[in-house]
Order: structure tokens, then sequence, then C-alpha cells
């Protein structure tokens, strides 16, 4: 009877252990891989008709038309389509599971100063948010802490990994900074009138900024001075192994805050946001400042705006000669997974299809300095791409078949995807 209650506990641990476990990461390549007969996609406005993609060991090692050797294991992708796996920046995806629990909520530290806080090492491998971007093709994301001033440190990692060692591809890549609002809003509660107005602490807010960032530089060039985190890991800011982001949506904001990089010695700057970018597209163009925009699917800010403006604005800045990419910004991290729509969706507002997908692929690894190794189908970079029946950018066609990172090949599958087969089965049932 005992022998028999310790299987039966045995069989009931190894059930659990299953339904809640997270998914074993896929092995290294070991062999070549072929893809023949795909459109591809490459991520910088061409296109490969019938493409032959060949990579091993993790790297592309040949692209071409139908003629390119096949070398290795042949995935016959005939009337389907290959695309490199899509990026999601500035997003705390890994940091935060749920957001209303807090021990799962590891995106914002306290304090308003904070640069030194490294969002890598709090990085989760085993989200099942992170997992639920892989089927739609969103295969790298930049985790980004969220919150006070200045956050913290952003790290580029994919979404494959045993852990954040393993997930890493760009280490402390970035310091992510909000810019404060030169107007604020009525607070209502407090019986203020709800419109705009000024805001009064807009200077004071700058002048600690300046303080902060003329402080650290100072630091950087002083010796024997006490240990602070704070002013070392701002230290990445003027040596250049550090972007500044830039969180701003007004139009004063943004030249404020390019104004100022520029005069403390700043120079990599990136806006994030940037709702009122295109009305300053020459002032951002003549500073050589990309724009990580927001997401497509959202609302106007005010009452006198376009009611399509997000919807057209990204264009509008790719016309006007910036070097842009889509950021899903206010939206939870779970809607991230819609990073591809978005795109898409810019398609209807005129603009070229390849031109659309650059903005999640070749144009987001350009701002994020990982263009030598992701974001376009060529030879030498990561084979971090995925195969689609159709248009990745319809979400109606959007159906991978096959998804590689570094070469190996990654589950599709999520809780999501298994939610969706069980309420198949049970709304097909007569």
């Amino acid at each position: 009877m005992k022998t028999m209650k310790n299987i039966l506990v045995a069989f009931i641990v190894s059930v659990g252990l299953q339904a809640f476990a997270q998914q074993t990461p896929a092995p290294e390549q070991s062999g070549a891989i072929t893809i023949s007969g795909a459109t591809a996609h490459i991520g910088n406005g061409d296109v490969i008709e019938n493409s032959v993609i060949v990579f091993e060991d993790g790297k592309i090692t040949a692209i071409g038309n139908s003629g390119t050797a096949t070398k290795g294991r042949v995935i016959n992708a005939s009337g389907k389509h290959v695309y490199p796996g899509f990026i999601a920046p500035a997003k705390s995806l890994g940091l935060i599971e749920v957001n209303a629990v807090r021990a799962s909520n590891d995106q914002d530290e306290i304090g308003d100063f904070i640069p030194n806080i490294r969002s890598l090492i709090a990085y989760n491998a085993e989200s099942r948010v992170v997992e639920s971007m892989r089927p739609n093709g969103v295969l790298i994301g930049q985790a980004t802490p969220q919150g006070g001033r200045i956050s913290g440190t952003s790290s580029i990692v994919q979404f494959d990994a045993w852990n954040w060692e393993d997930a890493a591809i760009k280490v402390d890549d970035g310091i992510h900074m909000n810019w404060p609002n030169s107007f604020s809003r009525g607070r209502w509660w407090l019986g203020e009138p709800r419109g705009w107005k000024p805001n009064k602490d807009y200077p004071k807010l700058l002048g600690e900024i300046r303080e902060y960032f003329t402080n650290a530089k100072a630091y950087g060039n002083g010796s024997g001075q006490p240990n602070n985190e704070g002013f070392k890991a701002m230290q990445g800011l003027y040596n250049g192994s550090k972007k500044l982001y830039i969180y701003a949506e007004g139009e004063k904001e943004m030249i404020d805050a390019v104004t100022f990089s520029r005069s403390v010695g700043v120079t990599d700057v990136v806006i994030v946001g940037g709702y009122e970018a295109y009305k300053i597209i020459p002032f951002l163009k003549q500073n050589n400042v990309p724009v990580l925009v927001r997401q497509t699917h959202s609302v106007p800010f005010r009452d006198d705006d376009d009611y399509d403006l997000p919807y057209k604005m990204p264009k509008m800045l790719v016309d006007g000669g910036l070097l842009v990419g889509l950021q899903n910004a206010s939206m939870s991290n779970f809607q991230t997974r819609n990073l591809p729509f978005y795109a898409g969706q810019l398609v209807g507002q005129g603009m070229d299809k390849e031109t659309a997908l650059q903005l999640i692929t070749g144009n987001t690894a350009r701002i994020l300095d990982i263009d030598s190794t992701h974001g376009t189908l060529e030879t030498g970079k990561s084979a971090t791409l995925f195969i689609s029946e159709g248009d990745a950018l319809d979400m109606r066609t959007n159906v991978l078949t096959h998804a590689f990172i570094d070469g190996r090949e990654v589950s599709l599958e999520t809780h999501q995807t298994e939610l969706w087969r069980r309420y198949m089965e049970k709304y097909s049932r007569k």
C-alpha cells in the first residue's frame, strides 16, 4: 500500500511540473539547414523570390536565388515567406509577469536617478509573456527598466534561453530617461481645472537633470572620489558604449532633450515615443536623432489632433528622412506580440510593405546597434529568422511553421496556443 502511495505522489508531482514548467530551450544547431523555395524578405527593403537560405553553427552562410547550392537538412518552404526575427525595443519584457502581482514586478526600482539599475540581471528567461512573442515572429527584445527620471540600463536579449546570461545579445546597451513634461494636467480630484497648463516645476526638473549629468561627467574625469555606482553607469554615455534613450512626446520636450544632451556631451540619443516628432523633422534629422515611435493602434492625445495621427505618424517620419523603428509604447507587455501588425497597418497608410517591415527589423537593429549581427537576412549574420505561411504583417496570414534563434529551432507552443486548441475543440463539438 505504501508503494502505491509513493507511485501516486510521484505521478501527481510529475503532472504538476509538466503543467507549470516552462519549455526547455532549443539545443544548439547540430548541422546545416537549408530553407528552400520561400520568398525571402531581407529586412533592408530587398526581396528574393524562390530563395535559398543556408545556415550553420547559428550563422547564415549563404543566401540567394534558386541557383544557390543547398546543404544539410532541407526545409521545403515553397509558397511561404521567410523573415528576420522581429525586434521589440524599449519594453520591460521579462521584467514583469503579472502587473497585479508585486512579487513578479522587477521593472521599477526605488529612486529617481538610478542608471546603475541593470535590467539584465532581473530578466526572467522563463517568462510566459516572453514565450508568447515567438508565435508571431517577435524573437528579440530590449529588456528595459521603467519609472523614475533615469530608469536604469537596458540590455538586448533573445527569447529562448535558460537564463539571462544565455539570453544576452548586447549587455548594458543604453540608459533610459523620462523627460519631464513642460505642461501638466489639472488634478480634478483636488478641484483643479482638467485642462493643460504650464508646468511651473519644469525649469527646476531640468536643473536637477543637468546637475546629475554634470556631476556624472565630472566624476568620470576625476580620480580618488568616493564610489558612486550611478555616476559609474553614466560613463558609457560619454565614452560611446551606451546610448541615451529619452522618452518624450511633445515638440518642446524633444527639442529641449536633444539640445540638453548635446550641451552635456552626450551625442548618441534616441527619442522614444515622439508623438509630436512630425513637427520637428528637420531638427531631428539635422541632429541625427532616430525615433522609436509609438504603436499605431491608438487614439490621438488631444481633441484637435487628426483622428488618424497615430496611424500615419511613422510614415510621416520615414518620408521626412528619419531613421524610424516601432515601439509598443503605452500598451501592456503581452500586446507586444502585435508588433508586426502595427507595421502592417502602415501599408494601409501608403507605406511600401518592405519599408514597413524595416521598422521592426533592419531599422530597429540599427537604432539598437546590433545591425552587424541581427535585423536582416545576410551572410554572416545570426540565423534568427522564421518561416510564415503568408504575409507576416497581416494577422490573418501570419502563421509560423518554423522559427530559429541563432540557428536553433525553437518551439512555437505557448500557454496561449494550448488554450486556443483547448477551446477550438470545445466549440467544434456539435
